[in-house]
């Protein structure tokens, strides 16, 4: 899929996979289903911090992934833009000093212009001289969001991002990941445990459970229209 990403997965075990993604570019997708479905896995294994068994993951016409050909690209390698449940900053730095840290291979002059601009774009450009532990944690989501980007990612995954924060903050980072998407042709993976970040933030939603991809399409028309496993799980969280 030229362009997007095309995640295939499969594999039998202790962590069960067998998982069909595409996604356009410029496209938001949820990641969805019962805790322990194997959604953060998904994420992994597209960053390359987890190698299934079997699979084939490729990206803006890039091949990250192929288990039949013999290419495993490392994590490094894949021009990801991951966000950690929990924000993985560096205690000892600035935020502003987190940021710089995905651009050390960067002129110095450069990687201070690039840092501002990302601080301003998450709306923390004020704040890029407090450690970590001086911010809110919808501010430090913020700033691993801000390093996530400064990979110049092909694709952002993000893992849990709404699920640590207060309603307001919740919202305001819905906004911001709905300023994102408009401004940024990269496709973007998140995951939740909430039917109501899919249906503010997403073009897609895919169900996952028991490592399976259950059910994928439009958000309107899989959350209005769900299918028998998805709707179970929707009337539990519900309950």
């Amino acid at each position: 899929m030229i362009n997007g990403i095309s995640i295939r997965l499969k594999q039998t075990g202790r962590i069960v996979l067998d998982v069909a993604i595409e996604l356009a570019p410029g496209q938001t997708l949820a990641l969805v289903g019962p805790s322990g479905a194997g959604k953060t896995t998904v994420l992994r294994s597209v960053a390359g911090l987890y190698r299934p068994r079997q699979g084939h993951i490729a990206c803006d016409g890039e091949t990250w992934l192929d288990s039949r050909g013999g290419i495993d690209r490392p994590a490094r390698d894949r021009r990801t833009g991951l966000v950690f449940q929990s924000y993985a900053l560096f205690p000892h730095l600035t935020a502003a000093a987190n940021v710089a840290e995905a651009m050390l291979d960067t002129r110095p002059q450069v990687r201070r212009e690039r840092v501002e601009i990302l601080l301003e774009r998450v709306h923390l450009g004020d704040l890029g001289g407090r450690l970590p532990a001086a911010l809110s944690g919808g501010q430090q989501q913020r700033v691993a969001l801000a390093r996530a980007l400064a990979r110049n990612p092909k694709v952002l995954l993000l893992d849990e991002p709404f699920s640590a924060v207060d309603q307001p903050t919740r919202r305001s980072l819905h906004r911001l990941l709905s300023e994102i998407r408009a401004t940024t042709p990269m496709p973007i993976i998140f995951v939740s445990h909430d039917v109501e970040d899919a249906a503010r933030c997403a073009d897609q939603v895919c169900f996952i459970s028991g490592g399976r991809t259950v059910e994928q399409g439009e958000t309107r028309s899989i959350l209005d229209n769900p299918e028998s496993q998805l709707s179970l799980w929707l009337a539990n969280e519900g309950a």
